[in-house]
Formats: C-alpha cells, sequence, structure tokens
C-alpha cells in the first residue's frame, strides 16, 4: 500500500489528470458528430439533442453509485470498471440501428461509465494528497480542459475519415485507458491519526472523527444530504441556482458547431471553435483556482463565482447579435473564461457552504439535481 503525499501519488496525480481529459473531453466532442447522427437515423433536432443530454446528465448523476462502490471497493476497481463500460458502451454504440439504441449504448452504459472513472478519480486525490491538495486538484482539472481542446480535433478528423461509426469504435478503445489510469491508483495507508477540525480527516478510510460522523449517518442520507435541502438556507440557494444555471451551461458544447456551420462555416473550422474553448480552459483554469486562493476572497467566493455566472451567461448575446466567424471567436473567448472560472470554483463554493464533514452527501444530492436539468436543457433548446 502507498503512503500519502509520497512519491506515487504524482504517478497517480497524472493517472488522474488522463482520466479527467478522456472522461470529461469526450461529451464536449459530441457536437462535431451532432449533424451527422441527425441525418444517419433521420431523427429530428429533439430527437437528436436527447443523446448528449443522457451521456452528460448521467455523467453527472453517477455521484452517489460512484461513492458506495469506492467504499466498498476502492477508487482502484471502480475506474477500472468505469473504463470498462466506455469502452462497451461506444464500441456498441458503433452498430446502433436507431436512435434508441445510441440511447441506451452509448449514452446509459457509457454515460454510467464516465461517471464512476471521473468521480473515483477525483476521490483518489484526497487519498493520495493532503499537504498538496489545494495543488493537485489544480493541476487534475487541466487534464479535462486538455481534452476539451483535444477530443473535438481527433473528433473532426476521424468523422471525416471514417464516419461516426468507425470514430465511436475506436473511441471505446481510447476509453478503455481509463482501466490502465485505475491500475496505477493502488490504496492508500491510513494517515497519522489528526485532529478532527483538520479538513482532511473527512477523506480517509474512517480514521478520523470526520468520518465516523459521516459513518453514522443511515441510508440514503448518507450519500444525498436532503436534510440540507429542506433546512440550509445557503445550500437551497446555491443548489437550485446552480441547478438551474447548467439548464443552458452546456449547450454550447453540443450546438456551437451546427450552429456555426448553418451561418456558412466550415465544419472542420467550427470544430476548431470547441477546441478554442479547451484551450483558453488550459491556461484560465489554474489561473482562477489561483486567484481564489488570494485573502481578499477569502470566505467571498461566492461573489467571485455569482459575477463568472452572470458574464457567461450574458455572452451568449454575441450569437444573438452575429454569426460570423470573428464574432464566435469572441464569444468562445468571453465564454472559455467564465467557463474557467465556474469550473474552477463550482466545489469549492460547495464545500464553504455546508463545511467537509457535510460535503459528500451535499455533492451526491447537487449533481443529481444539476444531472435533472442538463437532462432536459438540449432537448428544450432542440425544440426552438
Amino acid at each position: 500500500m502507498e503512503t500519502p503525499d509520497g512519491p506515487w501519488a504524482w504517478c497517480v496525480l497524472a493517472a488522474s489528470m488522463v482520466t479527467y481529459a478522456m472522461t470529461l473531453g469526450f461529451p464536449s466532442s459530441i457536437g462535431v458528430f451532432y449533424t451527422d447522427l441527425q441525418k444517419s437515423f433521420s431523427a429530428t433536432n429533439q430527437e437528436t439533442s436527447w443523446f448528449p443530454s443522457i451521456i452528460t446528465a448521467v455523467l453527472h448523476a453517477g455521484g452517489p453509485l460512484c461513492s458506495i462502490m469506492v467504499e466498498r471497493f476502492g477508487c482502484r476497481i471502480t475506474v477500472m470498471v468505469g473504463g470498462l463500460l466506455c469502452g462497451i458502451g461506444l464500441v456498441t454504440s458503433s452498430f446502433s440501428q436507431n436512435i434508441i439504441h445510441l440511447y441506451l449504448s452509448a449514452g446509459i452504459v457509457g454515460g454510467l461509465g464516465l461517471s464512476l472513472s471521473f468521480q473515483a478519480s477525483v476521490t483518489v486525490l484526497g487519498y493520495y494528497f493532503i499537504k498538496r491538495r489545494t495543488l493537485a486538484n489544480a493541476l487534475a482539472s487541466t487534464g479535462a480542459s486538455i481534452g476539451m481542446a483535444l477530443w473535438p480535433l481527433i473528433s473532426q478528423y476521424l468523422l471525416e475519415t471514417m464516419g461516426w461509426r468507425g470514430s465511436f469504435l475506436i473511441f471505446g478503445g481510447i476509453l478503455l485507458n481509463c482501466c490502465v489510469c485505475g491500475a496505477v491508483m493502488r490504496p492508500v495507508k491510513a494517515p497519522p491519526s489528526a485532529p478532527v477540525k483538520d479538513m482532511s480527516s473527512s477523506m480517509h478510510n474512517g480514521t478520523s472523527g470526520g468520518v465516523t460522523e459521516l459513518e453514522q449517518r443511515k441510508g440514503i442520507q448518507r450519500y444525498m444530504a436532503f436534510d440540507l435541502l429542506l433546512r440550509h438556507r445557503r445550500y437551497q440557494i446555491y443548489t437550485i441556482g446552480v441547478a438551474w444555471m447548467v439548464l443552458g451551461f452546456v449547450l454550447p458544447l453540443f450546438y456551437l458547431v451546427p450552429y456555426a456551420t448553418s451561418n456558412g462555416i466550415e465544419e472542420s473550422t467550427a470544430a476548431l471553435l470547441l477546441s478554442l474553448i479547451g484551450f483558453i480552459n488550459i491556461f484560465a483554469r489554474p489561473v482562477a483556482g489561483i486567484i481564489s486562493q488570494h485573502k481578499v476572497f477569502s470566505g467571498k467566493l461566492i461573489y467571485l463565482f455569482s459575477c463568472a455566472v452572470i458574464t457567461n451567461g450574458l455572452s451568449n448575446l454575441v450569437c444573438a447579435v452575429s454569426a460570423s466567424f470573428p464574432a464566435l471567436l469572441a464569444y468562445c473567448g468571453l465564454y472559455g473564461v467564465s467557463m474557467s472560472v465556474i469550473g474552477a470554483l463550482v466545489f469549492h463554493v460547495l464545500m464553504e457552504i455546508v463545511g467537509m464533514k457535510r460535503f459528500p452527501g451535499a455533492f451526491g444530492l447537487f449533481t443529481i439535481l444539476e444531472s435533472v436539468t442538463i437532462l432536459i436543457g438540449p432537448p428544450l433548446a432542440g425544440r426552438c
């Protein structure tokens, strides 16, 4: 077994970065295939939009199941099972005869695999890093940004050479590499006893008062904190507000390429717009994390987060004014920067609101509510 903050922790961090890139990068590339999927299945805009909404919703909704699996089998097995499901789901989807098959294979099976691999790789960093946990999370998040930058370019190339079926077959093989990343995540030795007030105590195999209190919570309450949603005013406002925000937050990742091509921009050029958002995230997300650590924002991250949400929403007005390539570049710049700040702060703000002892249960319910609005967002937009 490995020790926290040891040399192997950096290998685990590298594996987590690769897992982030694969699991969060793939959904961002679905917009590249949107038009081809619609033509292949002779589906309406609304029917096609259910595919990205299902896979993204399942990716977020798997939090409680992932928590149960991590507790019973550990992060290593959970990530590997997730990688196996990803591979099976994507390979099977390449043989889909109708869009319902695509919903079930890539949407549900593949989405569940993405969820298990991603969320378990987030959890394992809490076990492996204590002193440098903030740095580890910031570095790992750059993996997601790299994936968002590279997946659209790879997708466009494969689509042009092999079509969407061949692309999904190869994607299944790529996502099987989550099993390799999971194999790196060996079990961690329990750290020495720490004071209950230590923030890290709630993350380590039941060795401290924080986890003991968590273990005393029974049934569904342990993984989804409904009591906070009913009684904690700040948690109520934040959770409902973020759930409402994501109703439209992910739409550009699915509709930007079809919107650009419908306005006369070449498909390969339109795919570069998605990659631009990813490249902006590579640099802007770590910067946002560093800025948020400044003492000026101590206890006030919610205000920085709120400004980013407002900017992100208003940036969509650029598309309403003009659909020219320069205008869409400006839009990607505004959207990418504000998206980076939101991504860097969304879980930190949640930790500030509920505290680390209640974070696992609060996080589980938070992701479930997010998944509901993510699920209905793209189909609602598809009707417009």
